[in-house]
């Protein structure tokens, strides 16, 4: 084709492209912009799964989803962090190819996200305890192994969610392929003061005199048996987190709590329930959950994979690692996210992608629990 033909065509196909943009700017509205989400992440495959389903669970409705491009690879179930921290609505990125390696479970806790809205809150208050919630964990994994057909499964548990895995680990070796511990918690009192002292340090470091007013109010933090006063929590995590302990040189994590709102799995009713949910949650576990102590597990009978934030504050990345160096397992392997504090989900995503299929799924190979090479 002569030059002096074409260059006129190409601009005609450009003008032609960039009217279409002009006249369609975008998504509008919430609606819009989760039907692009949706349709981006549809699973087609025939060997695949995409579904929310509501389940019955410790005598209440409790919702899941499940993505997978082939049922015949590992299922991984994740446990949320908080409490009330759901990762449901935020999977479409936290979790982003996730599905074409392991069939991925997000569930929504009791008290939480979907499962807050299926329930009558008044009726399910008085059942949100700790103990329960772990019953909840058991009976969950009973129903994936049967309705999947697997024996083993992994189970990645995330800050809160990580204090119901590793107990799960200790409780059911039997049942797992590996525990995965992200932003994992031992100790929580430790964890508080540490957390606590590194929040005054950095105030002092900025002359920030309201920081420093206000740490010093709740001095001395987290000794003793007691259980810590949430208004006291709620002060200390302020400051920690304004100073970049729960995501790394960010004030907070809302650019992370954002992402519910362009979820596919959430009603607008959900969405807008998302954060009520959550507050009624913190209200009822988290001062409970900050009395927290694992450190008595000094022996797995499964493979462990920790995967820490090297700037978490929040939950300390440090006392995670003291207890690491210390638990004898048959397997296990340390990943520190350099980028990340308290979220490297959504702080390095592509890190924790890349880490859970270089050493988590390698586990279920060699026992034969993945779809043949040849459909991967």
């Amino acid at each position: 084709m002569r030059k002096e033909w074409w260059l006129p065509l190409a601009a005609l196909l450009l003008g032609s492209l960039q009217a279409q943009a002009q006249e369609a700017p975008g998504p509008r509205n919430r609606a819009e912009a989760v039907e692009i989400i949706a349709e981006l992440r549809k699973i087609v495959a025939p060997e695949g799964m995409e579904r929310t389903e509501k389940l019955r669970i410790g005598g209440i409705d409790q919702w899941v989803s499940v993505r997978s491009r082939d049922l015949r690879n590992p299922v991984l179930l994740v446990l949320h962090g908080g409490p009330g921290w759901v990762t449901m609505p935020t999977s479409w990125y936290v979790s982003h190819g996730w599905d074409e390696f392991f069939t991925v479970i997000h569930w929504d806790q009791r008290g939480s996200g979907k499962t807050y809205v299926a329930n009558d809150p008044a009726m399910v208050a008085p059942t949100l305890t700790i103990e329960q919630v772990h019953a909840d964990v058991e009976e969950l994994v009973k129903w994936v192994r049967k309705t999947f057909g697997k024996e083993k499964i992994f189970v990645l548990g995330h800050s809160w969610g990580s204090l119901l895995g590793l107990t799960l680990a200790e409780r059911h070796p039997e049942w797992l392929h590996a525990y995965i511990g992200a932003a994992q918690g031992i100790d929580a009192r430790e964890s508080e003061r540490r957390g606590w002292a590194w929040a005054m340090e950095q105030a002092r470091a900025a002359k920030n005199a309201e920081a420093i007013r206000d740490l010093e109010s709740i001095a001395p933090y987290a000794v003793g048996k007691k259980p810590v006063a949430l208004k006291d929590i709620l002060l200390q995590r302020r400051w920690l987190n304004f100073f970049g302990g729960a995501a790394y040189r960010r004030p907070d994590a809302s650019f992370e709590a954002a992402a519910v709102n362009l979820s596919p799995e959430y009603t607008d009713e959900e969405v807008r329930q998302v954060w009520k949910a959550q507050d009624s949650s913190v209200e009822r576990l988290l001062a409970a959950v900050l009395t927290a102590d694992l450190s008595h597990v000094k022996r797995l009978k499964t493979p462990l994979l920790l995967f820490l934030g090297r700037h978490d504050r929040n939950v300390s990345a440090t006392v995670a690692a003291e207890w690491f160096a210390g638990v004898k397992a048959p397997s296990k392997r340390l990943v520190w996210f350099e980028q990340s504090a308290h979220e490297m989900m959504a702080e390095e995503p592509g890190k924790v992608l890349l880490s859970l299929v270089r050493h988590a799924r390698p586990i279920a190979e060699r026992a034969g629990d993945v779809a043949p090479a040849s459909t991967q």
